[in-house]
């Protein structure tokens, strides 16, 4: 269990970490289409501004009186017009880039060729060097009214976290959808190795306590067989009842241990070709004298023999003992069951029936569910653990057989057990 513990933990890390490097691809793929997608963008930008700058207008006049510090047409002082023109500019340039869904942070300034600085953003860190820079030449009217070559530069920062938050859409998404998967799967692996630790510990207790319980069963049955050899006319029968009761806690026993070790998947089962036949006829027999005595109305009819099919007399055997007991503890007074078998269409089919109280609609998908007992309004007339019928289903299904269950309230129930006959080989 352990190594099949560490390969699915193995399995799951490399299926998240390739899941995550998978996602961090398509990103750097995103992330690159984004850029070419600002690139395109920008420079239709640039192309609007530079067009619209080149005509005289009211904002490159303005800039002009600004960069010539030509206050005649204002009344302004030349820091405050300096300060207008910047504002102006830096609104023009906006609107611009908006125009084709650039909404990111920027700052510009305008300069000469020998880098004299004319107008800057209304907030300009000249100490910022990084993020993407692009260089506007102007042309027309501004440089031929100063007679000056200019340039407007335009610096975009923080790129990078505009380009994430174009990708928001996809990027959000699938780290919620992983972060998701991560819990639900850690959720699922942690509830399953419960459910196994829980189910392994049962196990190892009802294997402890059944086999604690062997010892005074072994030592009950030795002394049954001593007083029976010295037993009288009056103790005779309660001695046989006591070897009886012995014997069946024997058998349940066995039957604890044996349902244990199907679940931890070990080879309880060994199937052989042979009669089953006799075996049952025995049972049937052995069932009818019990019931004699107990006041029980019992009938078998068996269809004649070979019954011929692969399987373990012993646990078969337990599988109708289990069904005739049940029929017997779940019918009112005076109970009446029946053993039918009969072989059609290459199955042997064996039936038990009972006229109880029956069993409802509810109860009827969970009654083969390990500790699943049916409800019943004096729980202390019917004892048991619910492990019979999961035993039976258990051990007809390595059969290759099938169990099934009919049933009406009030009137008693059919439990029917299907086995794949086999043709018996000649010698």
């Amino acid at each position: 269990m352990l190594n099949y513990k560490k390969g699915y933990i193995i399995i799951f890390i490399v299926s998240v970490i390739g899941l995550a490097f998978i996602q961090y691809q398509y990103l750097k793929v995103g992330l690159n289409l984004a850029k070419v997608q600002f690139n395109t963008k920008i420079g239709q930008s640039i192309q609007t501004i530079k067009s619209d700058l080149s005509t005289q207008n009211e904002l490159t006049f303005l800039m002009q009186q600004a960069i010539t510090k030509d206050t005649s047409h204002f009344k302004l002082s030349i820091d405050s017009l300096q300060d207008a023109s910047s504002h102006f500019l830096n609104d023009f340039l906006v609107d611009r880039l908006l125009q084709r869904g650039i909404k990111t942070s920027f700052q510009y300034r305008l300069y000469k060729n020998d880098s004299t600085v004319y107008l800057t953003s209304p907030i300009y860190n000249l100490a910022n060097k990084e993020g993407l820079k692009f260089p506007i030449v102007l042309n027309g009217y501004l440089p031929d009214s100063i007679g000056q070559r200019l340039i407007l530069e335009l610096q975009f920062e923080d790129v990078n976290s505009y380009f994430l938050s174009q990708l928001n859409g996809l990027t959000i998404p699938s780290l919620i959808f992983i972060i998701a998967i991560i819990l639900v799967v850690i959720w699922v692996l942690r509830s399953m190795y419960w459910q196994r630790n829980v189910i392994t510990t049962t196990n190892e207790f009802i294997n402890n306590l059944t086999h604690e319980l062997k010892t005074p069963v072994f030592s009950i049955g030795l002394a049954a067989k001593l007083l029976e050899d010295k037993a009288t006319q009056e103790t005779a029968p309660i001695i046989t009842i006591v070897r009886e009761q012995n014997e069946k806690l024997k058998s349940h026993i066995e039957k604890v241990l044996d349902l244990a070790g199907i679940e931890n998947k070990k080879g309880v089962v060994k199937l052989k070709l042979q009669d089953f036949y006799p075996t049952l006829e025995h049972l049937a027999m052995s069932f009818s004298r019990l019931s004699s005595i107990e006041g029980i109305q019992f009938k078998y009819e068996l269809q004649d023999g070979p019954y011929t099919i692969y399987c373990e007399p012993s646990h078969l055997e337990n599988v109708v003992n289990n069904l005739l007991d049940n029929a017997k503890k779940y019918s009112e007074d005076n109970p009446t069951i029946n053993l039918k078998a009969h072989v059609a269409g290459g199955y042997l089919y064996i039936a038990v029936t009972d006229k109880g109280k029956g069993i409802d609609e509810t109860n009827l998908k969970h009654v083969f569910k390990k500790y699943h007992r049916v409800s019943s309004g004096d729980i202390q007339k019917v004892r048991g653990y619910g492990l019979g019928l999961s035993y039976v289903k258990e051990i007809v299904k390595l059969h290759k057989g099938k169990v099934l269950l009919e049933s009406t309230i009030g009137k008693g129930t059919t439990v029917t057990i299907k086995l794949p006959m086999q043709k018996k080989k000649n010698k």
